[in-house]
């Protein structure tokens, strides 16, 4: 019998939750459409409204300022436009300035053309420089379009909590306005979107227990809108047109449902157990370089260099020993690539880092495995002799 595989890959996706799955199976009954004015449509439609206050109150958020879409990527681009309404008035957003460690979805810069996009540095620790962004839109042409900045609540690959309540009172000092990608922190810390001062925040299912292929775009308001990145029907109030993904709507609010409870209890578990496996690492391998770890981390992640380890190779190593991680962030189909994070971070991105993370399953022996795994891993490989 082969043995069990321990999987500590939570940031990449995370398995489906029984919540979820009994939710959806129980959505499979539905036979209506969200959009139907009969008994069967106004069932369905319930349960979507059902759904949308269940992921509102994830992140403090009126439901109705919930809108749905096939996940993080295309919320992204929704939001990420030049092109937004104030009632029936058109207002142009001219540049977007997101952090240099945002993920792939937001560094692409949705609807903008390249030139209308600039990326703001950050410290060698990963944390977005502020009095760069301040000088940044202290030199924009308000003449020419509001300014929109897009910051990450947590990055998905060292964990590390960024500024965002600061870099939105930025924003709103010149008149712009505040994305926050939370992917990677709803459900894994505490999240209000009026605390950050956040006008839309983008979440994904899949990150929380959830299905795959559904996500959500939430604003705080609903005056300011960016244009539509899928018409048609009507849907999601004209929003996001299409029949609404129903099945994975319904284990989506679930998942968000339980993700709210035990927020606190959960972290300091789940956060011990990174702890313990840190420090463990640190007595097999001293000369490990572990991201951010005196820094404000989501208490899942934890991303590390092994000196004389190319995060490739790790990765496959690893997964040998019947332990699943990621080389940095799974964006990519099937692609192990350099880290643009430490590269950001000024950091040698050919060796690249390994990153841990971890959910609510994950228990002592799951992280037993991985220390094992670790030692004959750090044991085995050719080190540096001037880490030597």
């Amino acid at each position: 019998m082969a043995s069990r595989r321990t999987y500590l890959d939570w940031n990449a996706t995370a398995p489906l939750s029984e919540r979820a799955r009994l939710a959806m199976i129980d959505a499979l009954l539905l036979p209506g459409n969200a959009s139907s004015v009969h008994s069967e449509g106004r069932a369905a439609r319930s349960a979507v409204e059902k759904a949308r206050r269940q992921v509102g109150a994830l992140v403090g958020a009126e439901p109705s300022h919930v809108t749905f879409t096939s996940g993080a990527t295309e919320a992204s681009n929704h939001v990420l436009t030049p092109d937004y309404r104030m009632g029936r008035s058109p207002v142009t957003v001219s540049h977007l300035y997101v952090s240099a460690i945002e993920h792939p979805a937001i560094r692409e810069g949705g609807r903008f053309a390249a030139d209308q996009v600039t990326e703001v540095p950050v410290t060698p620790d990963g944390i977005i420089k502020l009095s760069a962004l301040d000088a940044l839109l202290a030199g924009h042409d308000p003449a020419s379009g509001l300014p929109m900045v897009a910051v990450m609540l947590v990055n998905n690959e060292t964990g590390i909590v960024q500024p965002v309540a600061e870099a939105a009172a930025l924003a709103h000092k010149y008149r712009g306005l505040m994305v926050v990608d939370a992917v990677q922190a709803a459900g894994r810390m505490a999240v209000d979107i009026t605390s950050l001062d956040a006008d839309f925040l983008i979440v994904s299912s899949h990150k929380i227990g959830g299905p795959k292929g559904v996500g959500a775009l939430i604003s705080r308001g609903e005056v300011l809108m960016p244009k539509p990145l899928i018409r048609g029907g009507g849907q999601e109030k004209g929003h996001r047109s299409g029949t609404e993904n129903f099945h994975a709507i319904i284990g989506f609010g679930a998942a968000a449902e339980a993700m709210s409870e035990d927020l606190l209890g959960r972290n300091e578990r789940i956060g011990s157990l990174r702890d313990r496996l840190e420090h463990a690492m640190k007595e097999a391998a001293p000369d490990v370089v572990i991201y951010g770890e005196a820094l404000a981390r989501a208490a899942n992640t934890s991303f590390f260099t092994l000196p004389g380890l190319k995060a490739e190779t790790g990765q496959i190593a690893f997964d040998l020993e019947g332990v699943s991680l990621s080389a940095g962030s799974a964006c990519s189909s099937g692609k192990v690539g350099q880290s643009h994070v430490l590269t950001a971070m000024g950091h040698d991105a050919d060796v690249g880092g390994l990153r841990i993370s971890l959910g609510p399953e994950t228990t002592d022996a799951d992280i037993d495995k991985a220390i094992a795994a670790f030692g004959k891993i750090a044991g085995r490989r050719k080190v540096p002799e001037k880490a030597a």
